[in-house]
C-alpha cells in the first residue's frame, strides 16, 4: 500500500507522518494542522460535550478480509519473485551415517561386555580364594603335629623373629640324685645315642644352665623324652622359682609298657627368661611320675608350638 491512496480514509489507513516522505509529498501529504496529514485525511476530534449519546454508532470500518479468508492485499512471501524458499522437512533417516538413531547394537555389546567382564572377576576371586584355603589348610591333619604339654595355648608372639638360641643334649647337662647316662635304648638324637636315665628317682635333677638370652620375655622350652605305658609328669624349674605346673610328659606315641624305643615324643613349656643367663631343672620332686627318658633341651623366643 502507498501512503493516501489505498483502502478507506480512515486512521488506520493514513500515514500521520506521510509528509516526512517523498512518496508522501508526491501524493500531497501536508504537515498536520488537525488530521492526519493527507488530503480529505479523517479528523475525529470533537469539542468536549458535543457527542450525542443515544445515537447509532457510525458503522465499523470495512475489513480487507474475512477472518480465515486470504486478503487480496496479501501475498505469501513464496509467491513473490525472490521471496523465501518454502522449509523442507527433514525426513527421518534410516541408513548410517550422521543422523542416524541411536545405535542399540552397539549398546548392547557394551552390555554383554560388562557383565561378562564381572562374571569372570568373580570366578577368579572365587578360584584364588579356594586356593588360598588350601594354601592355609597346607593338607595339616586336626591332629598335632608334635605332642603337646598342659601349658596354655600359645600366643605366637615373638614367632616371626626369633633369634637363634642355644640347645643342649644329654652330655651337656649336669646331672643330680641318681640321673646317669645311658645309650641302650635306640632312638636317641643325641651324639651317640645317649640320653639321661634314672631320673624315676625322687631327687634325680637335670640342670641346663643356658647363655646368649636376647632379652627378657617369653620363651618356648622344649624337652625330647620317651615315655612307655602311663603318662608322667615332672617338676619345671627356672632360675631358682618353680615354674607355674608341671611339666606334661604324657604318652603320646602310646608306647607299651616298657617299650622306649617306640615312645620317643616331645613337649613344651612357657618359661619368662631374663637377658642373658637363666638356669633350667627338670626334677623328679613329691608326687611326681619321672619313669622317663630325657634326650635333648632347646629354646625358641616368644611362645611358639614347634
Amino acid at each position: 500500500m502507498t501512503p493516501g491512496t489505498n483502502g478507506a480514509s480512515t486512521p488506520e489507513d493514513d500515514d500521520p507522518f506521510g509528509y516526512l516522505y517523498a512518496d508522501g509529498q508526491a501524493n500531497g501529504a501536508q504537515p498536520p494542522s488537525g488530521g492526519y496529514g493527507y488530503p480529505n485525511s479523517v479528523n475525529r476530534v470533537r469539542t468536549v460535550g458535543t457527542r450525542q449519546y443515544g445515537q447509532q454508532a457510525p458503522a465499523a470500518p470495512q475489513q480487507h478480509g474475512a477472518y480465515g479468508r486470504p486478503n487480496a492485499h496479501y501475498a505469501a512471501p513464496e509467491t513473490l519473485p525472490g521471496g523465501a524458499p518454502a522449509a523442507q522437512q527433514r525426513q527421518p533417516s534410516h541408513g548410517g551415517g550422521r543422523g542416524r538413531g541411536p545405535n542399540t547394537k552397539g549398546l548392547l555389546i557394551g552390555a554383554v561386555a560388562v557383565v561378562a567382564a564381572v562374571v569372570i572377576g568373580i570366578g577368579v576371586a572365587m578360584v584364588s580364594g579356594d586356593s588360598e584355603d588350601d594354601t592355609a589348610g597346607g593338607g595339616a591333619s586336626a591332629t598335632p603335629t608334635a605332642p603337646q604339654s598342659a601349658e596354655p595355648s600359645p600366643s605366637g608372639s615373638g614367632a616371626g623373629n626369633q633369634a637363634e638360641l642355644p640347645t643342649t643334649d644329654a652330655k651337656a647337662l649336669r646331672l643330680a640324685g641318681g640321673a646317669t647316662v645311658a645309650s641302650d635304648v635306640e632312638g636317641a638324637r643325641a651324639d651317640g645315642g645317649a640320653y639321661v636315665a634314672g631320673l624315676n628317682q625322687a631327687g634325680s635333677t637335670v640342670t641346663w644352665t643356658v647363655d646368649g638370652i636376647p632379652r627378657d620375655g617369653a620363651y618356648t622350652l622344649f624337652a625330647r623324652y620317651s615315655v612307655a605305658g602311663e603318662d608322667q609328669s615332672m617338676t619345671l624349674t627356672v632360675n631358682g622359682k618353680t615354674f607355674g605346673s608341671k611339666l606334661n610328659m604324657s604318652n603320646f606315641t602310646g608306647a607299651a609298657e616298657g617299650d622306649f624305643a617306640k615312645g620317643w615324643t616331645q613337649t613344651y613349656a612357657y618359661p619368662s627368661l631374663n637377658k642373658g643367663t637363666n638356669t633350667l631343672s627338670i626334677s623328679c620332686q613329691d608326687g611326681d611320675k619321672c619313669n622317663v627318658l630325657l634326650d635333648q633341651l632347646w629354646l625358641k623366643e616368644g611362645q611358639v608350638k614347634d
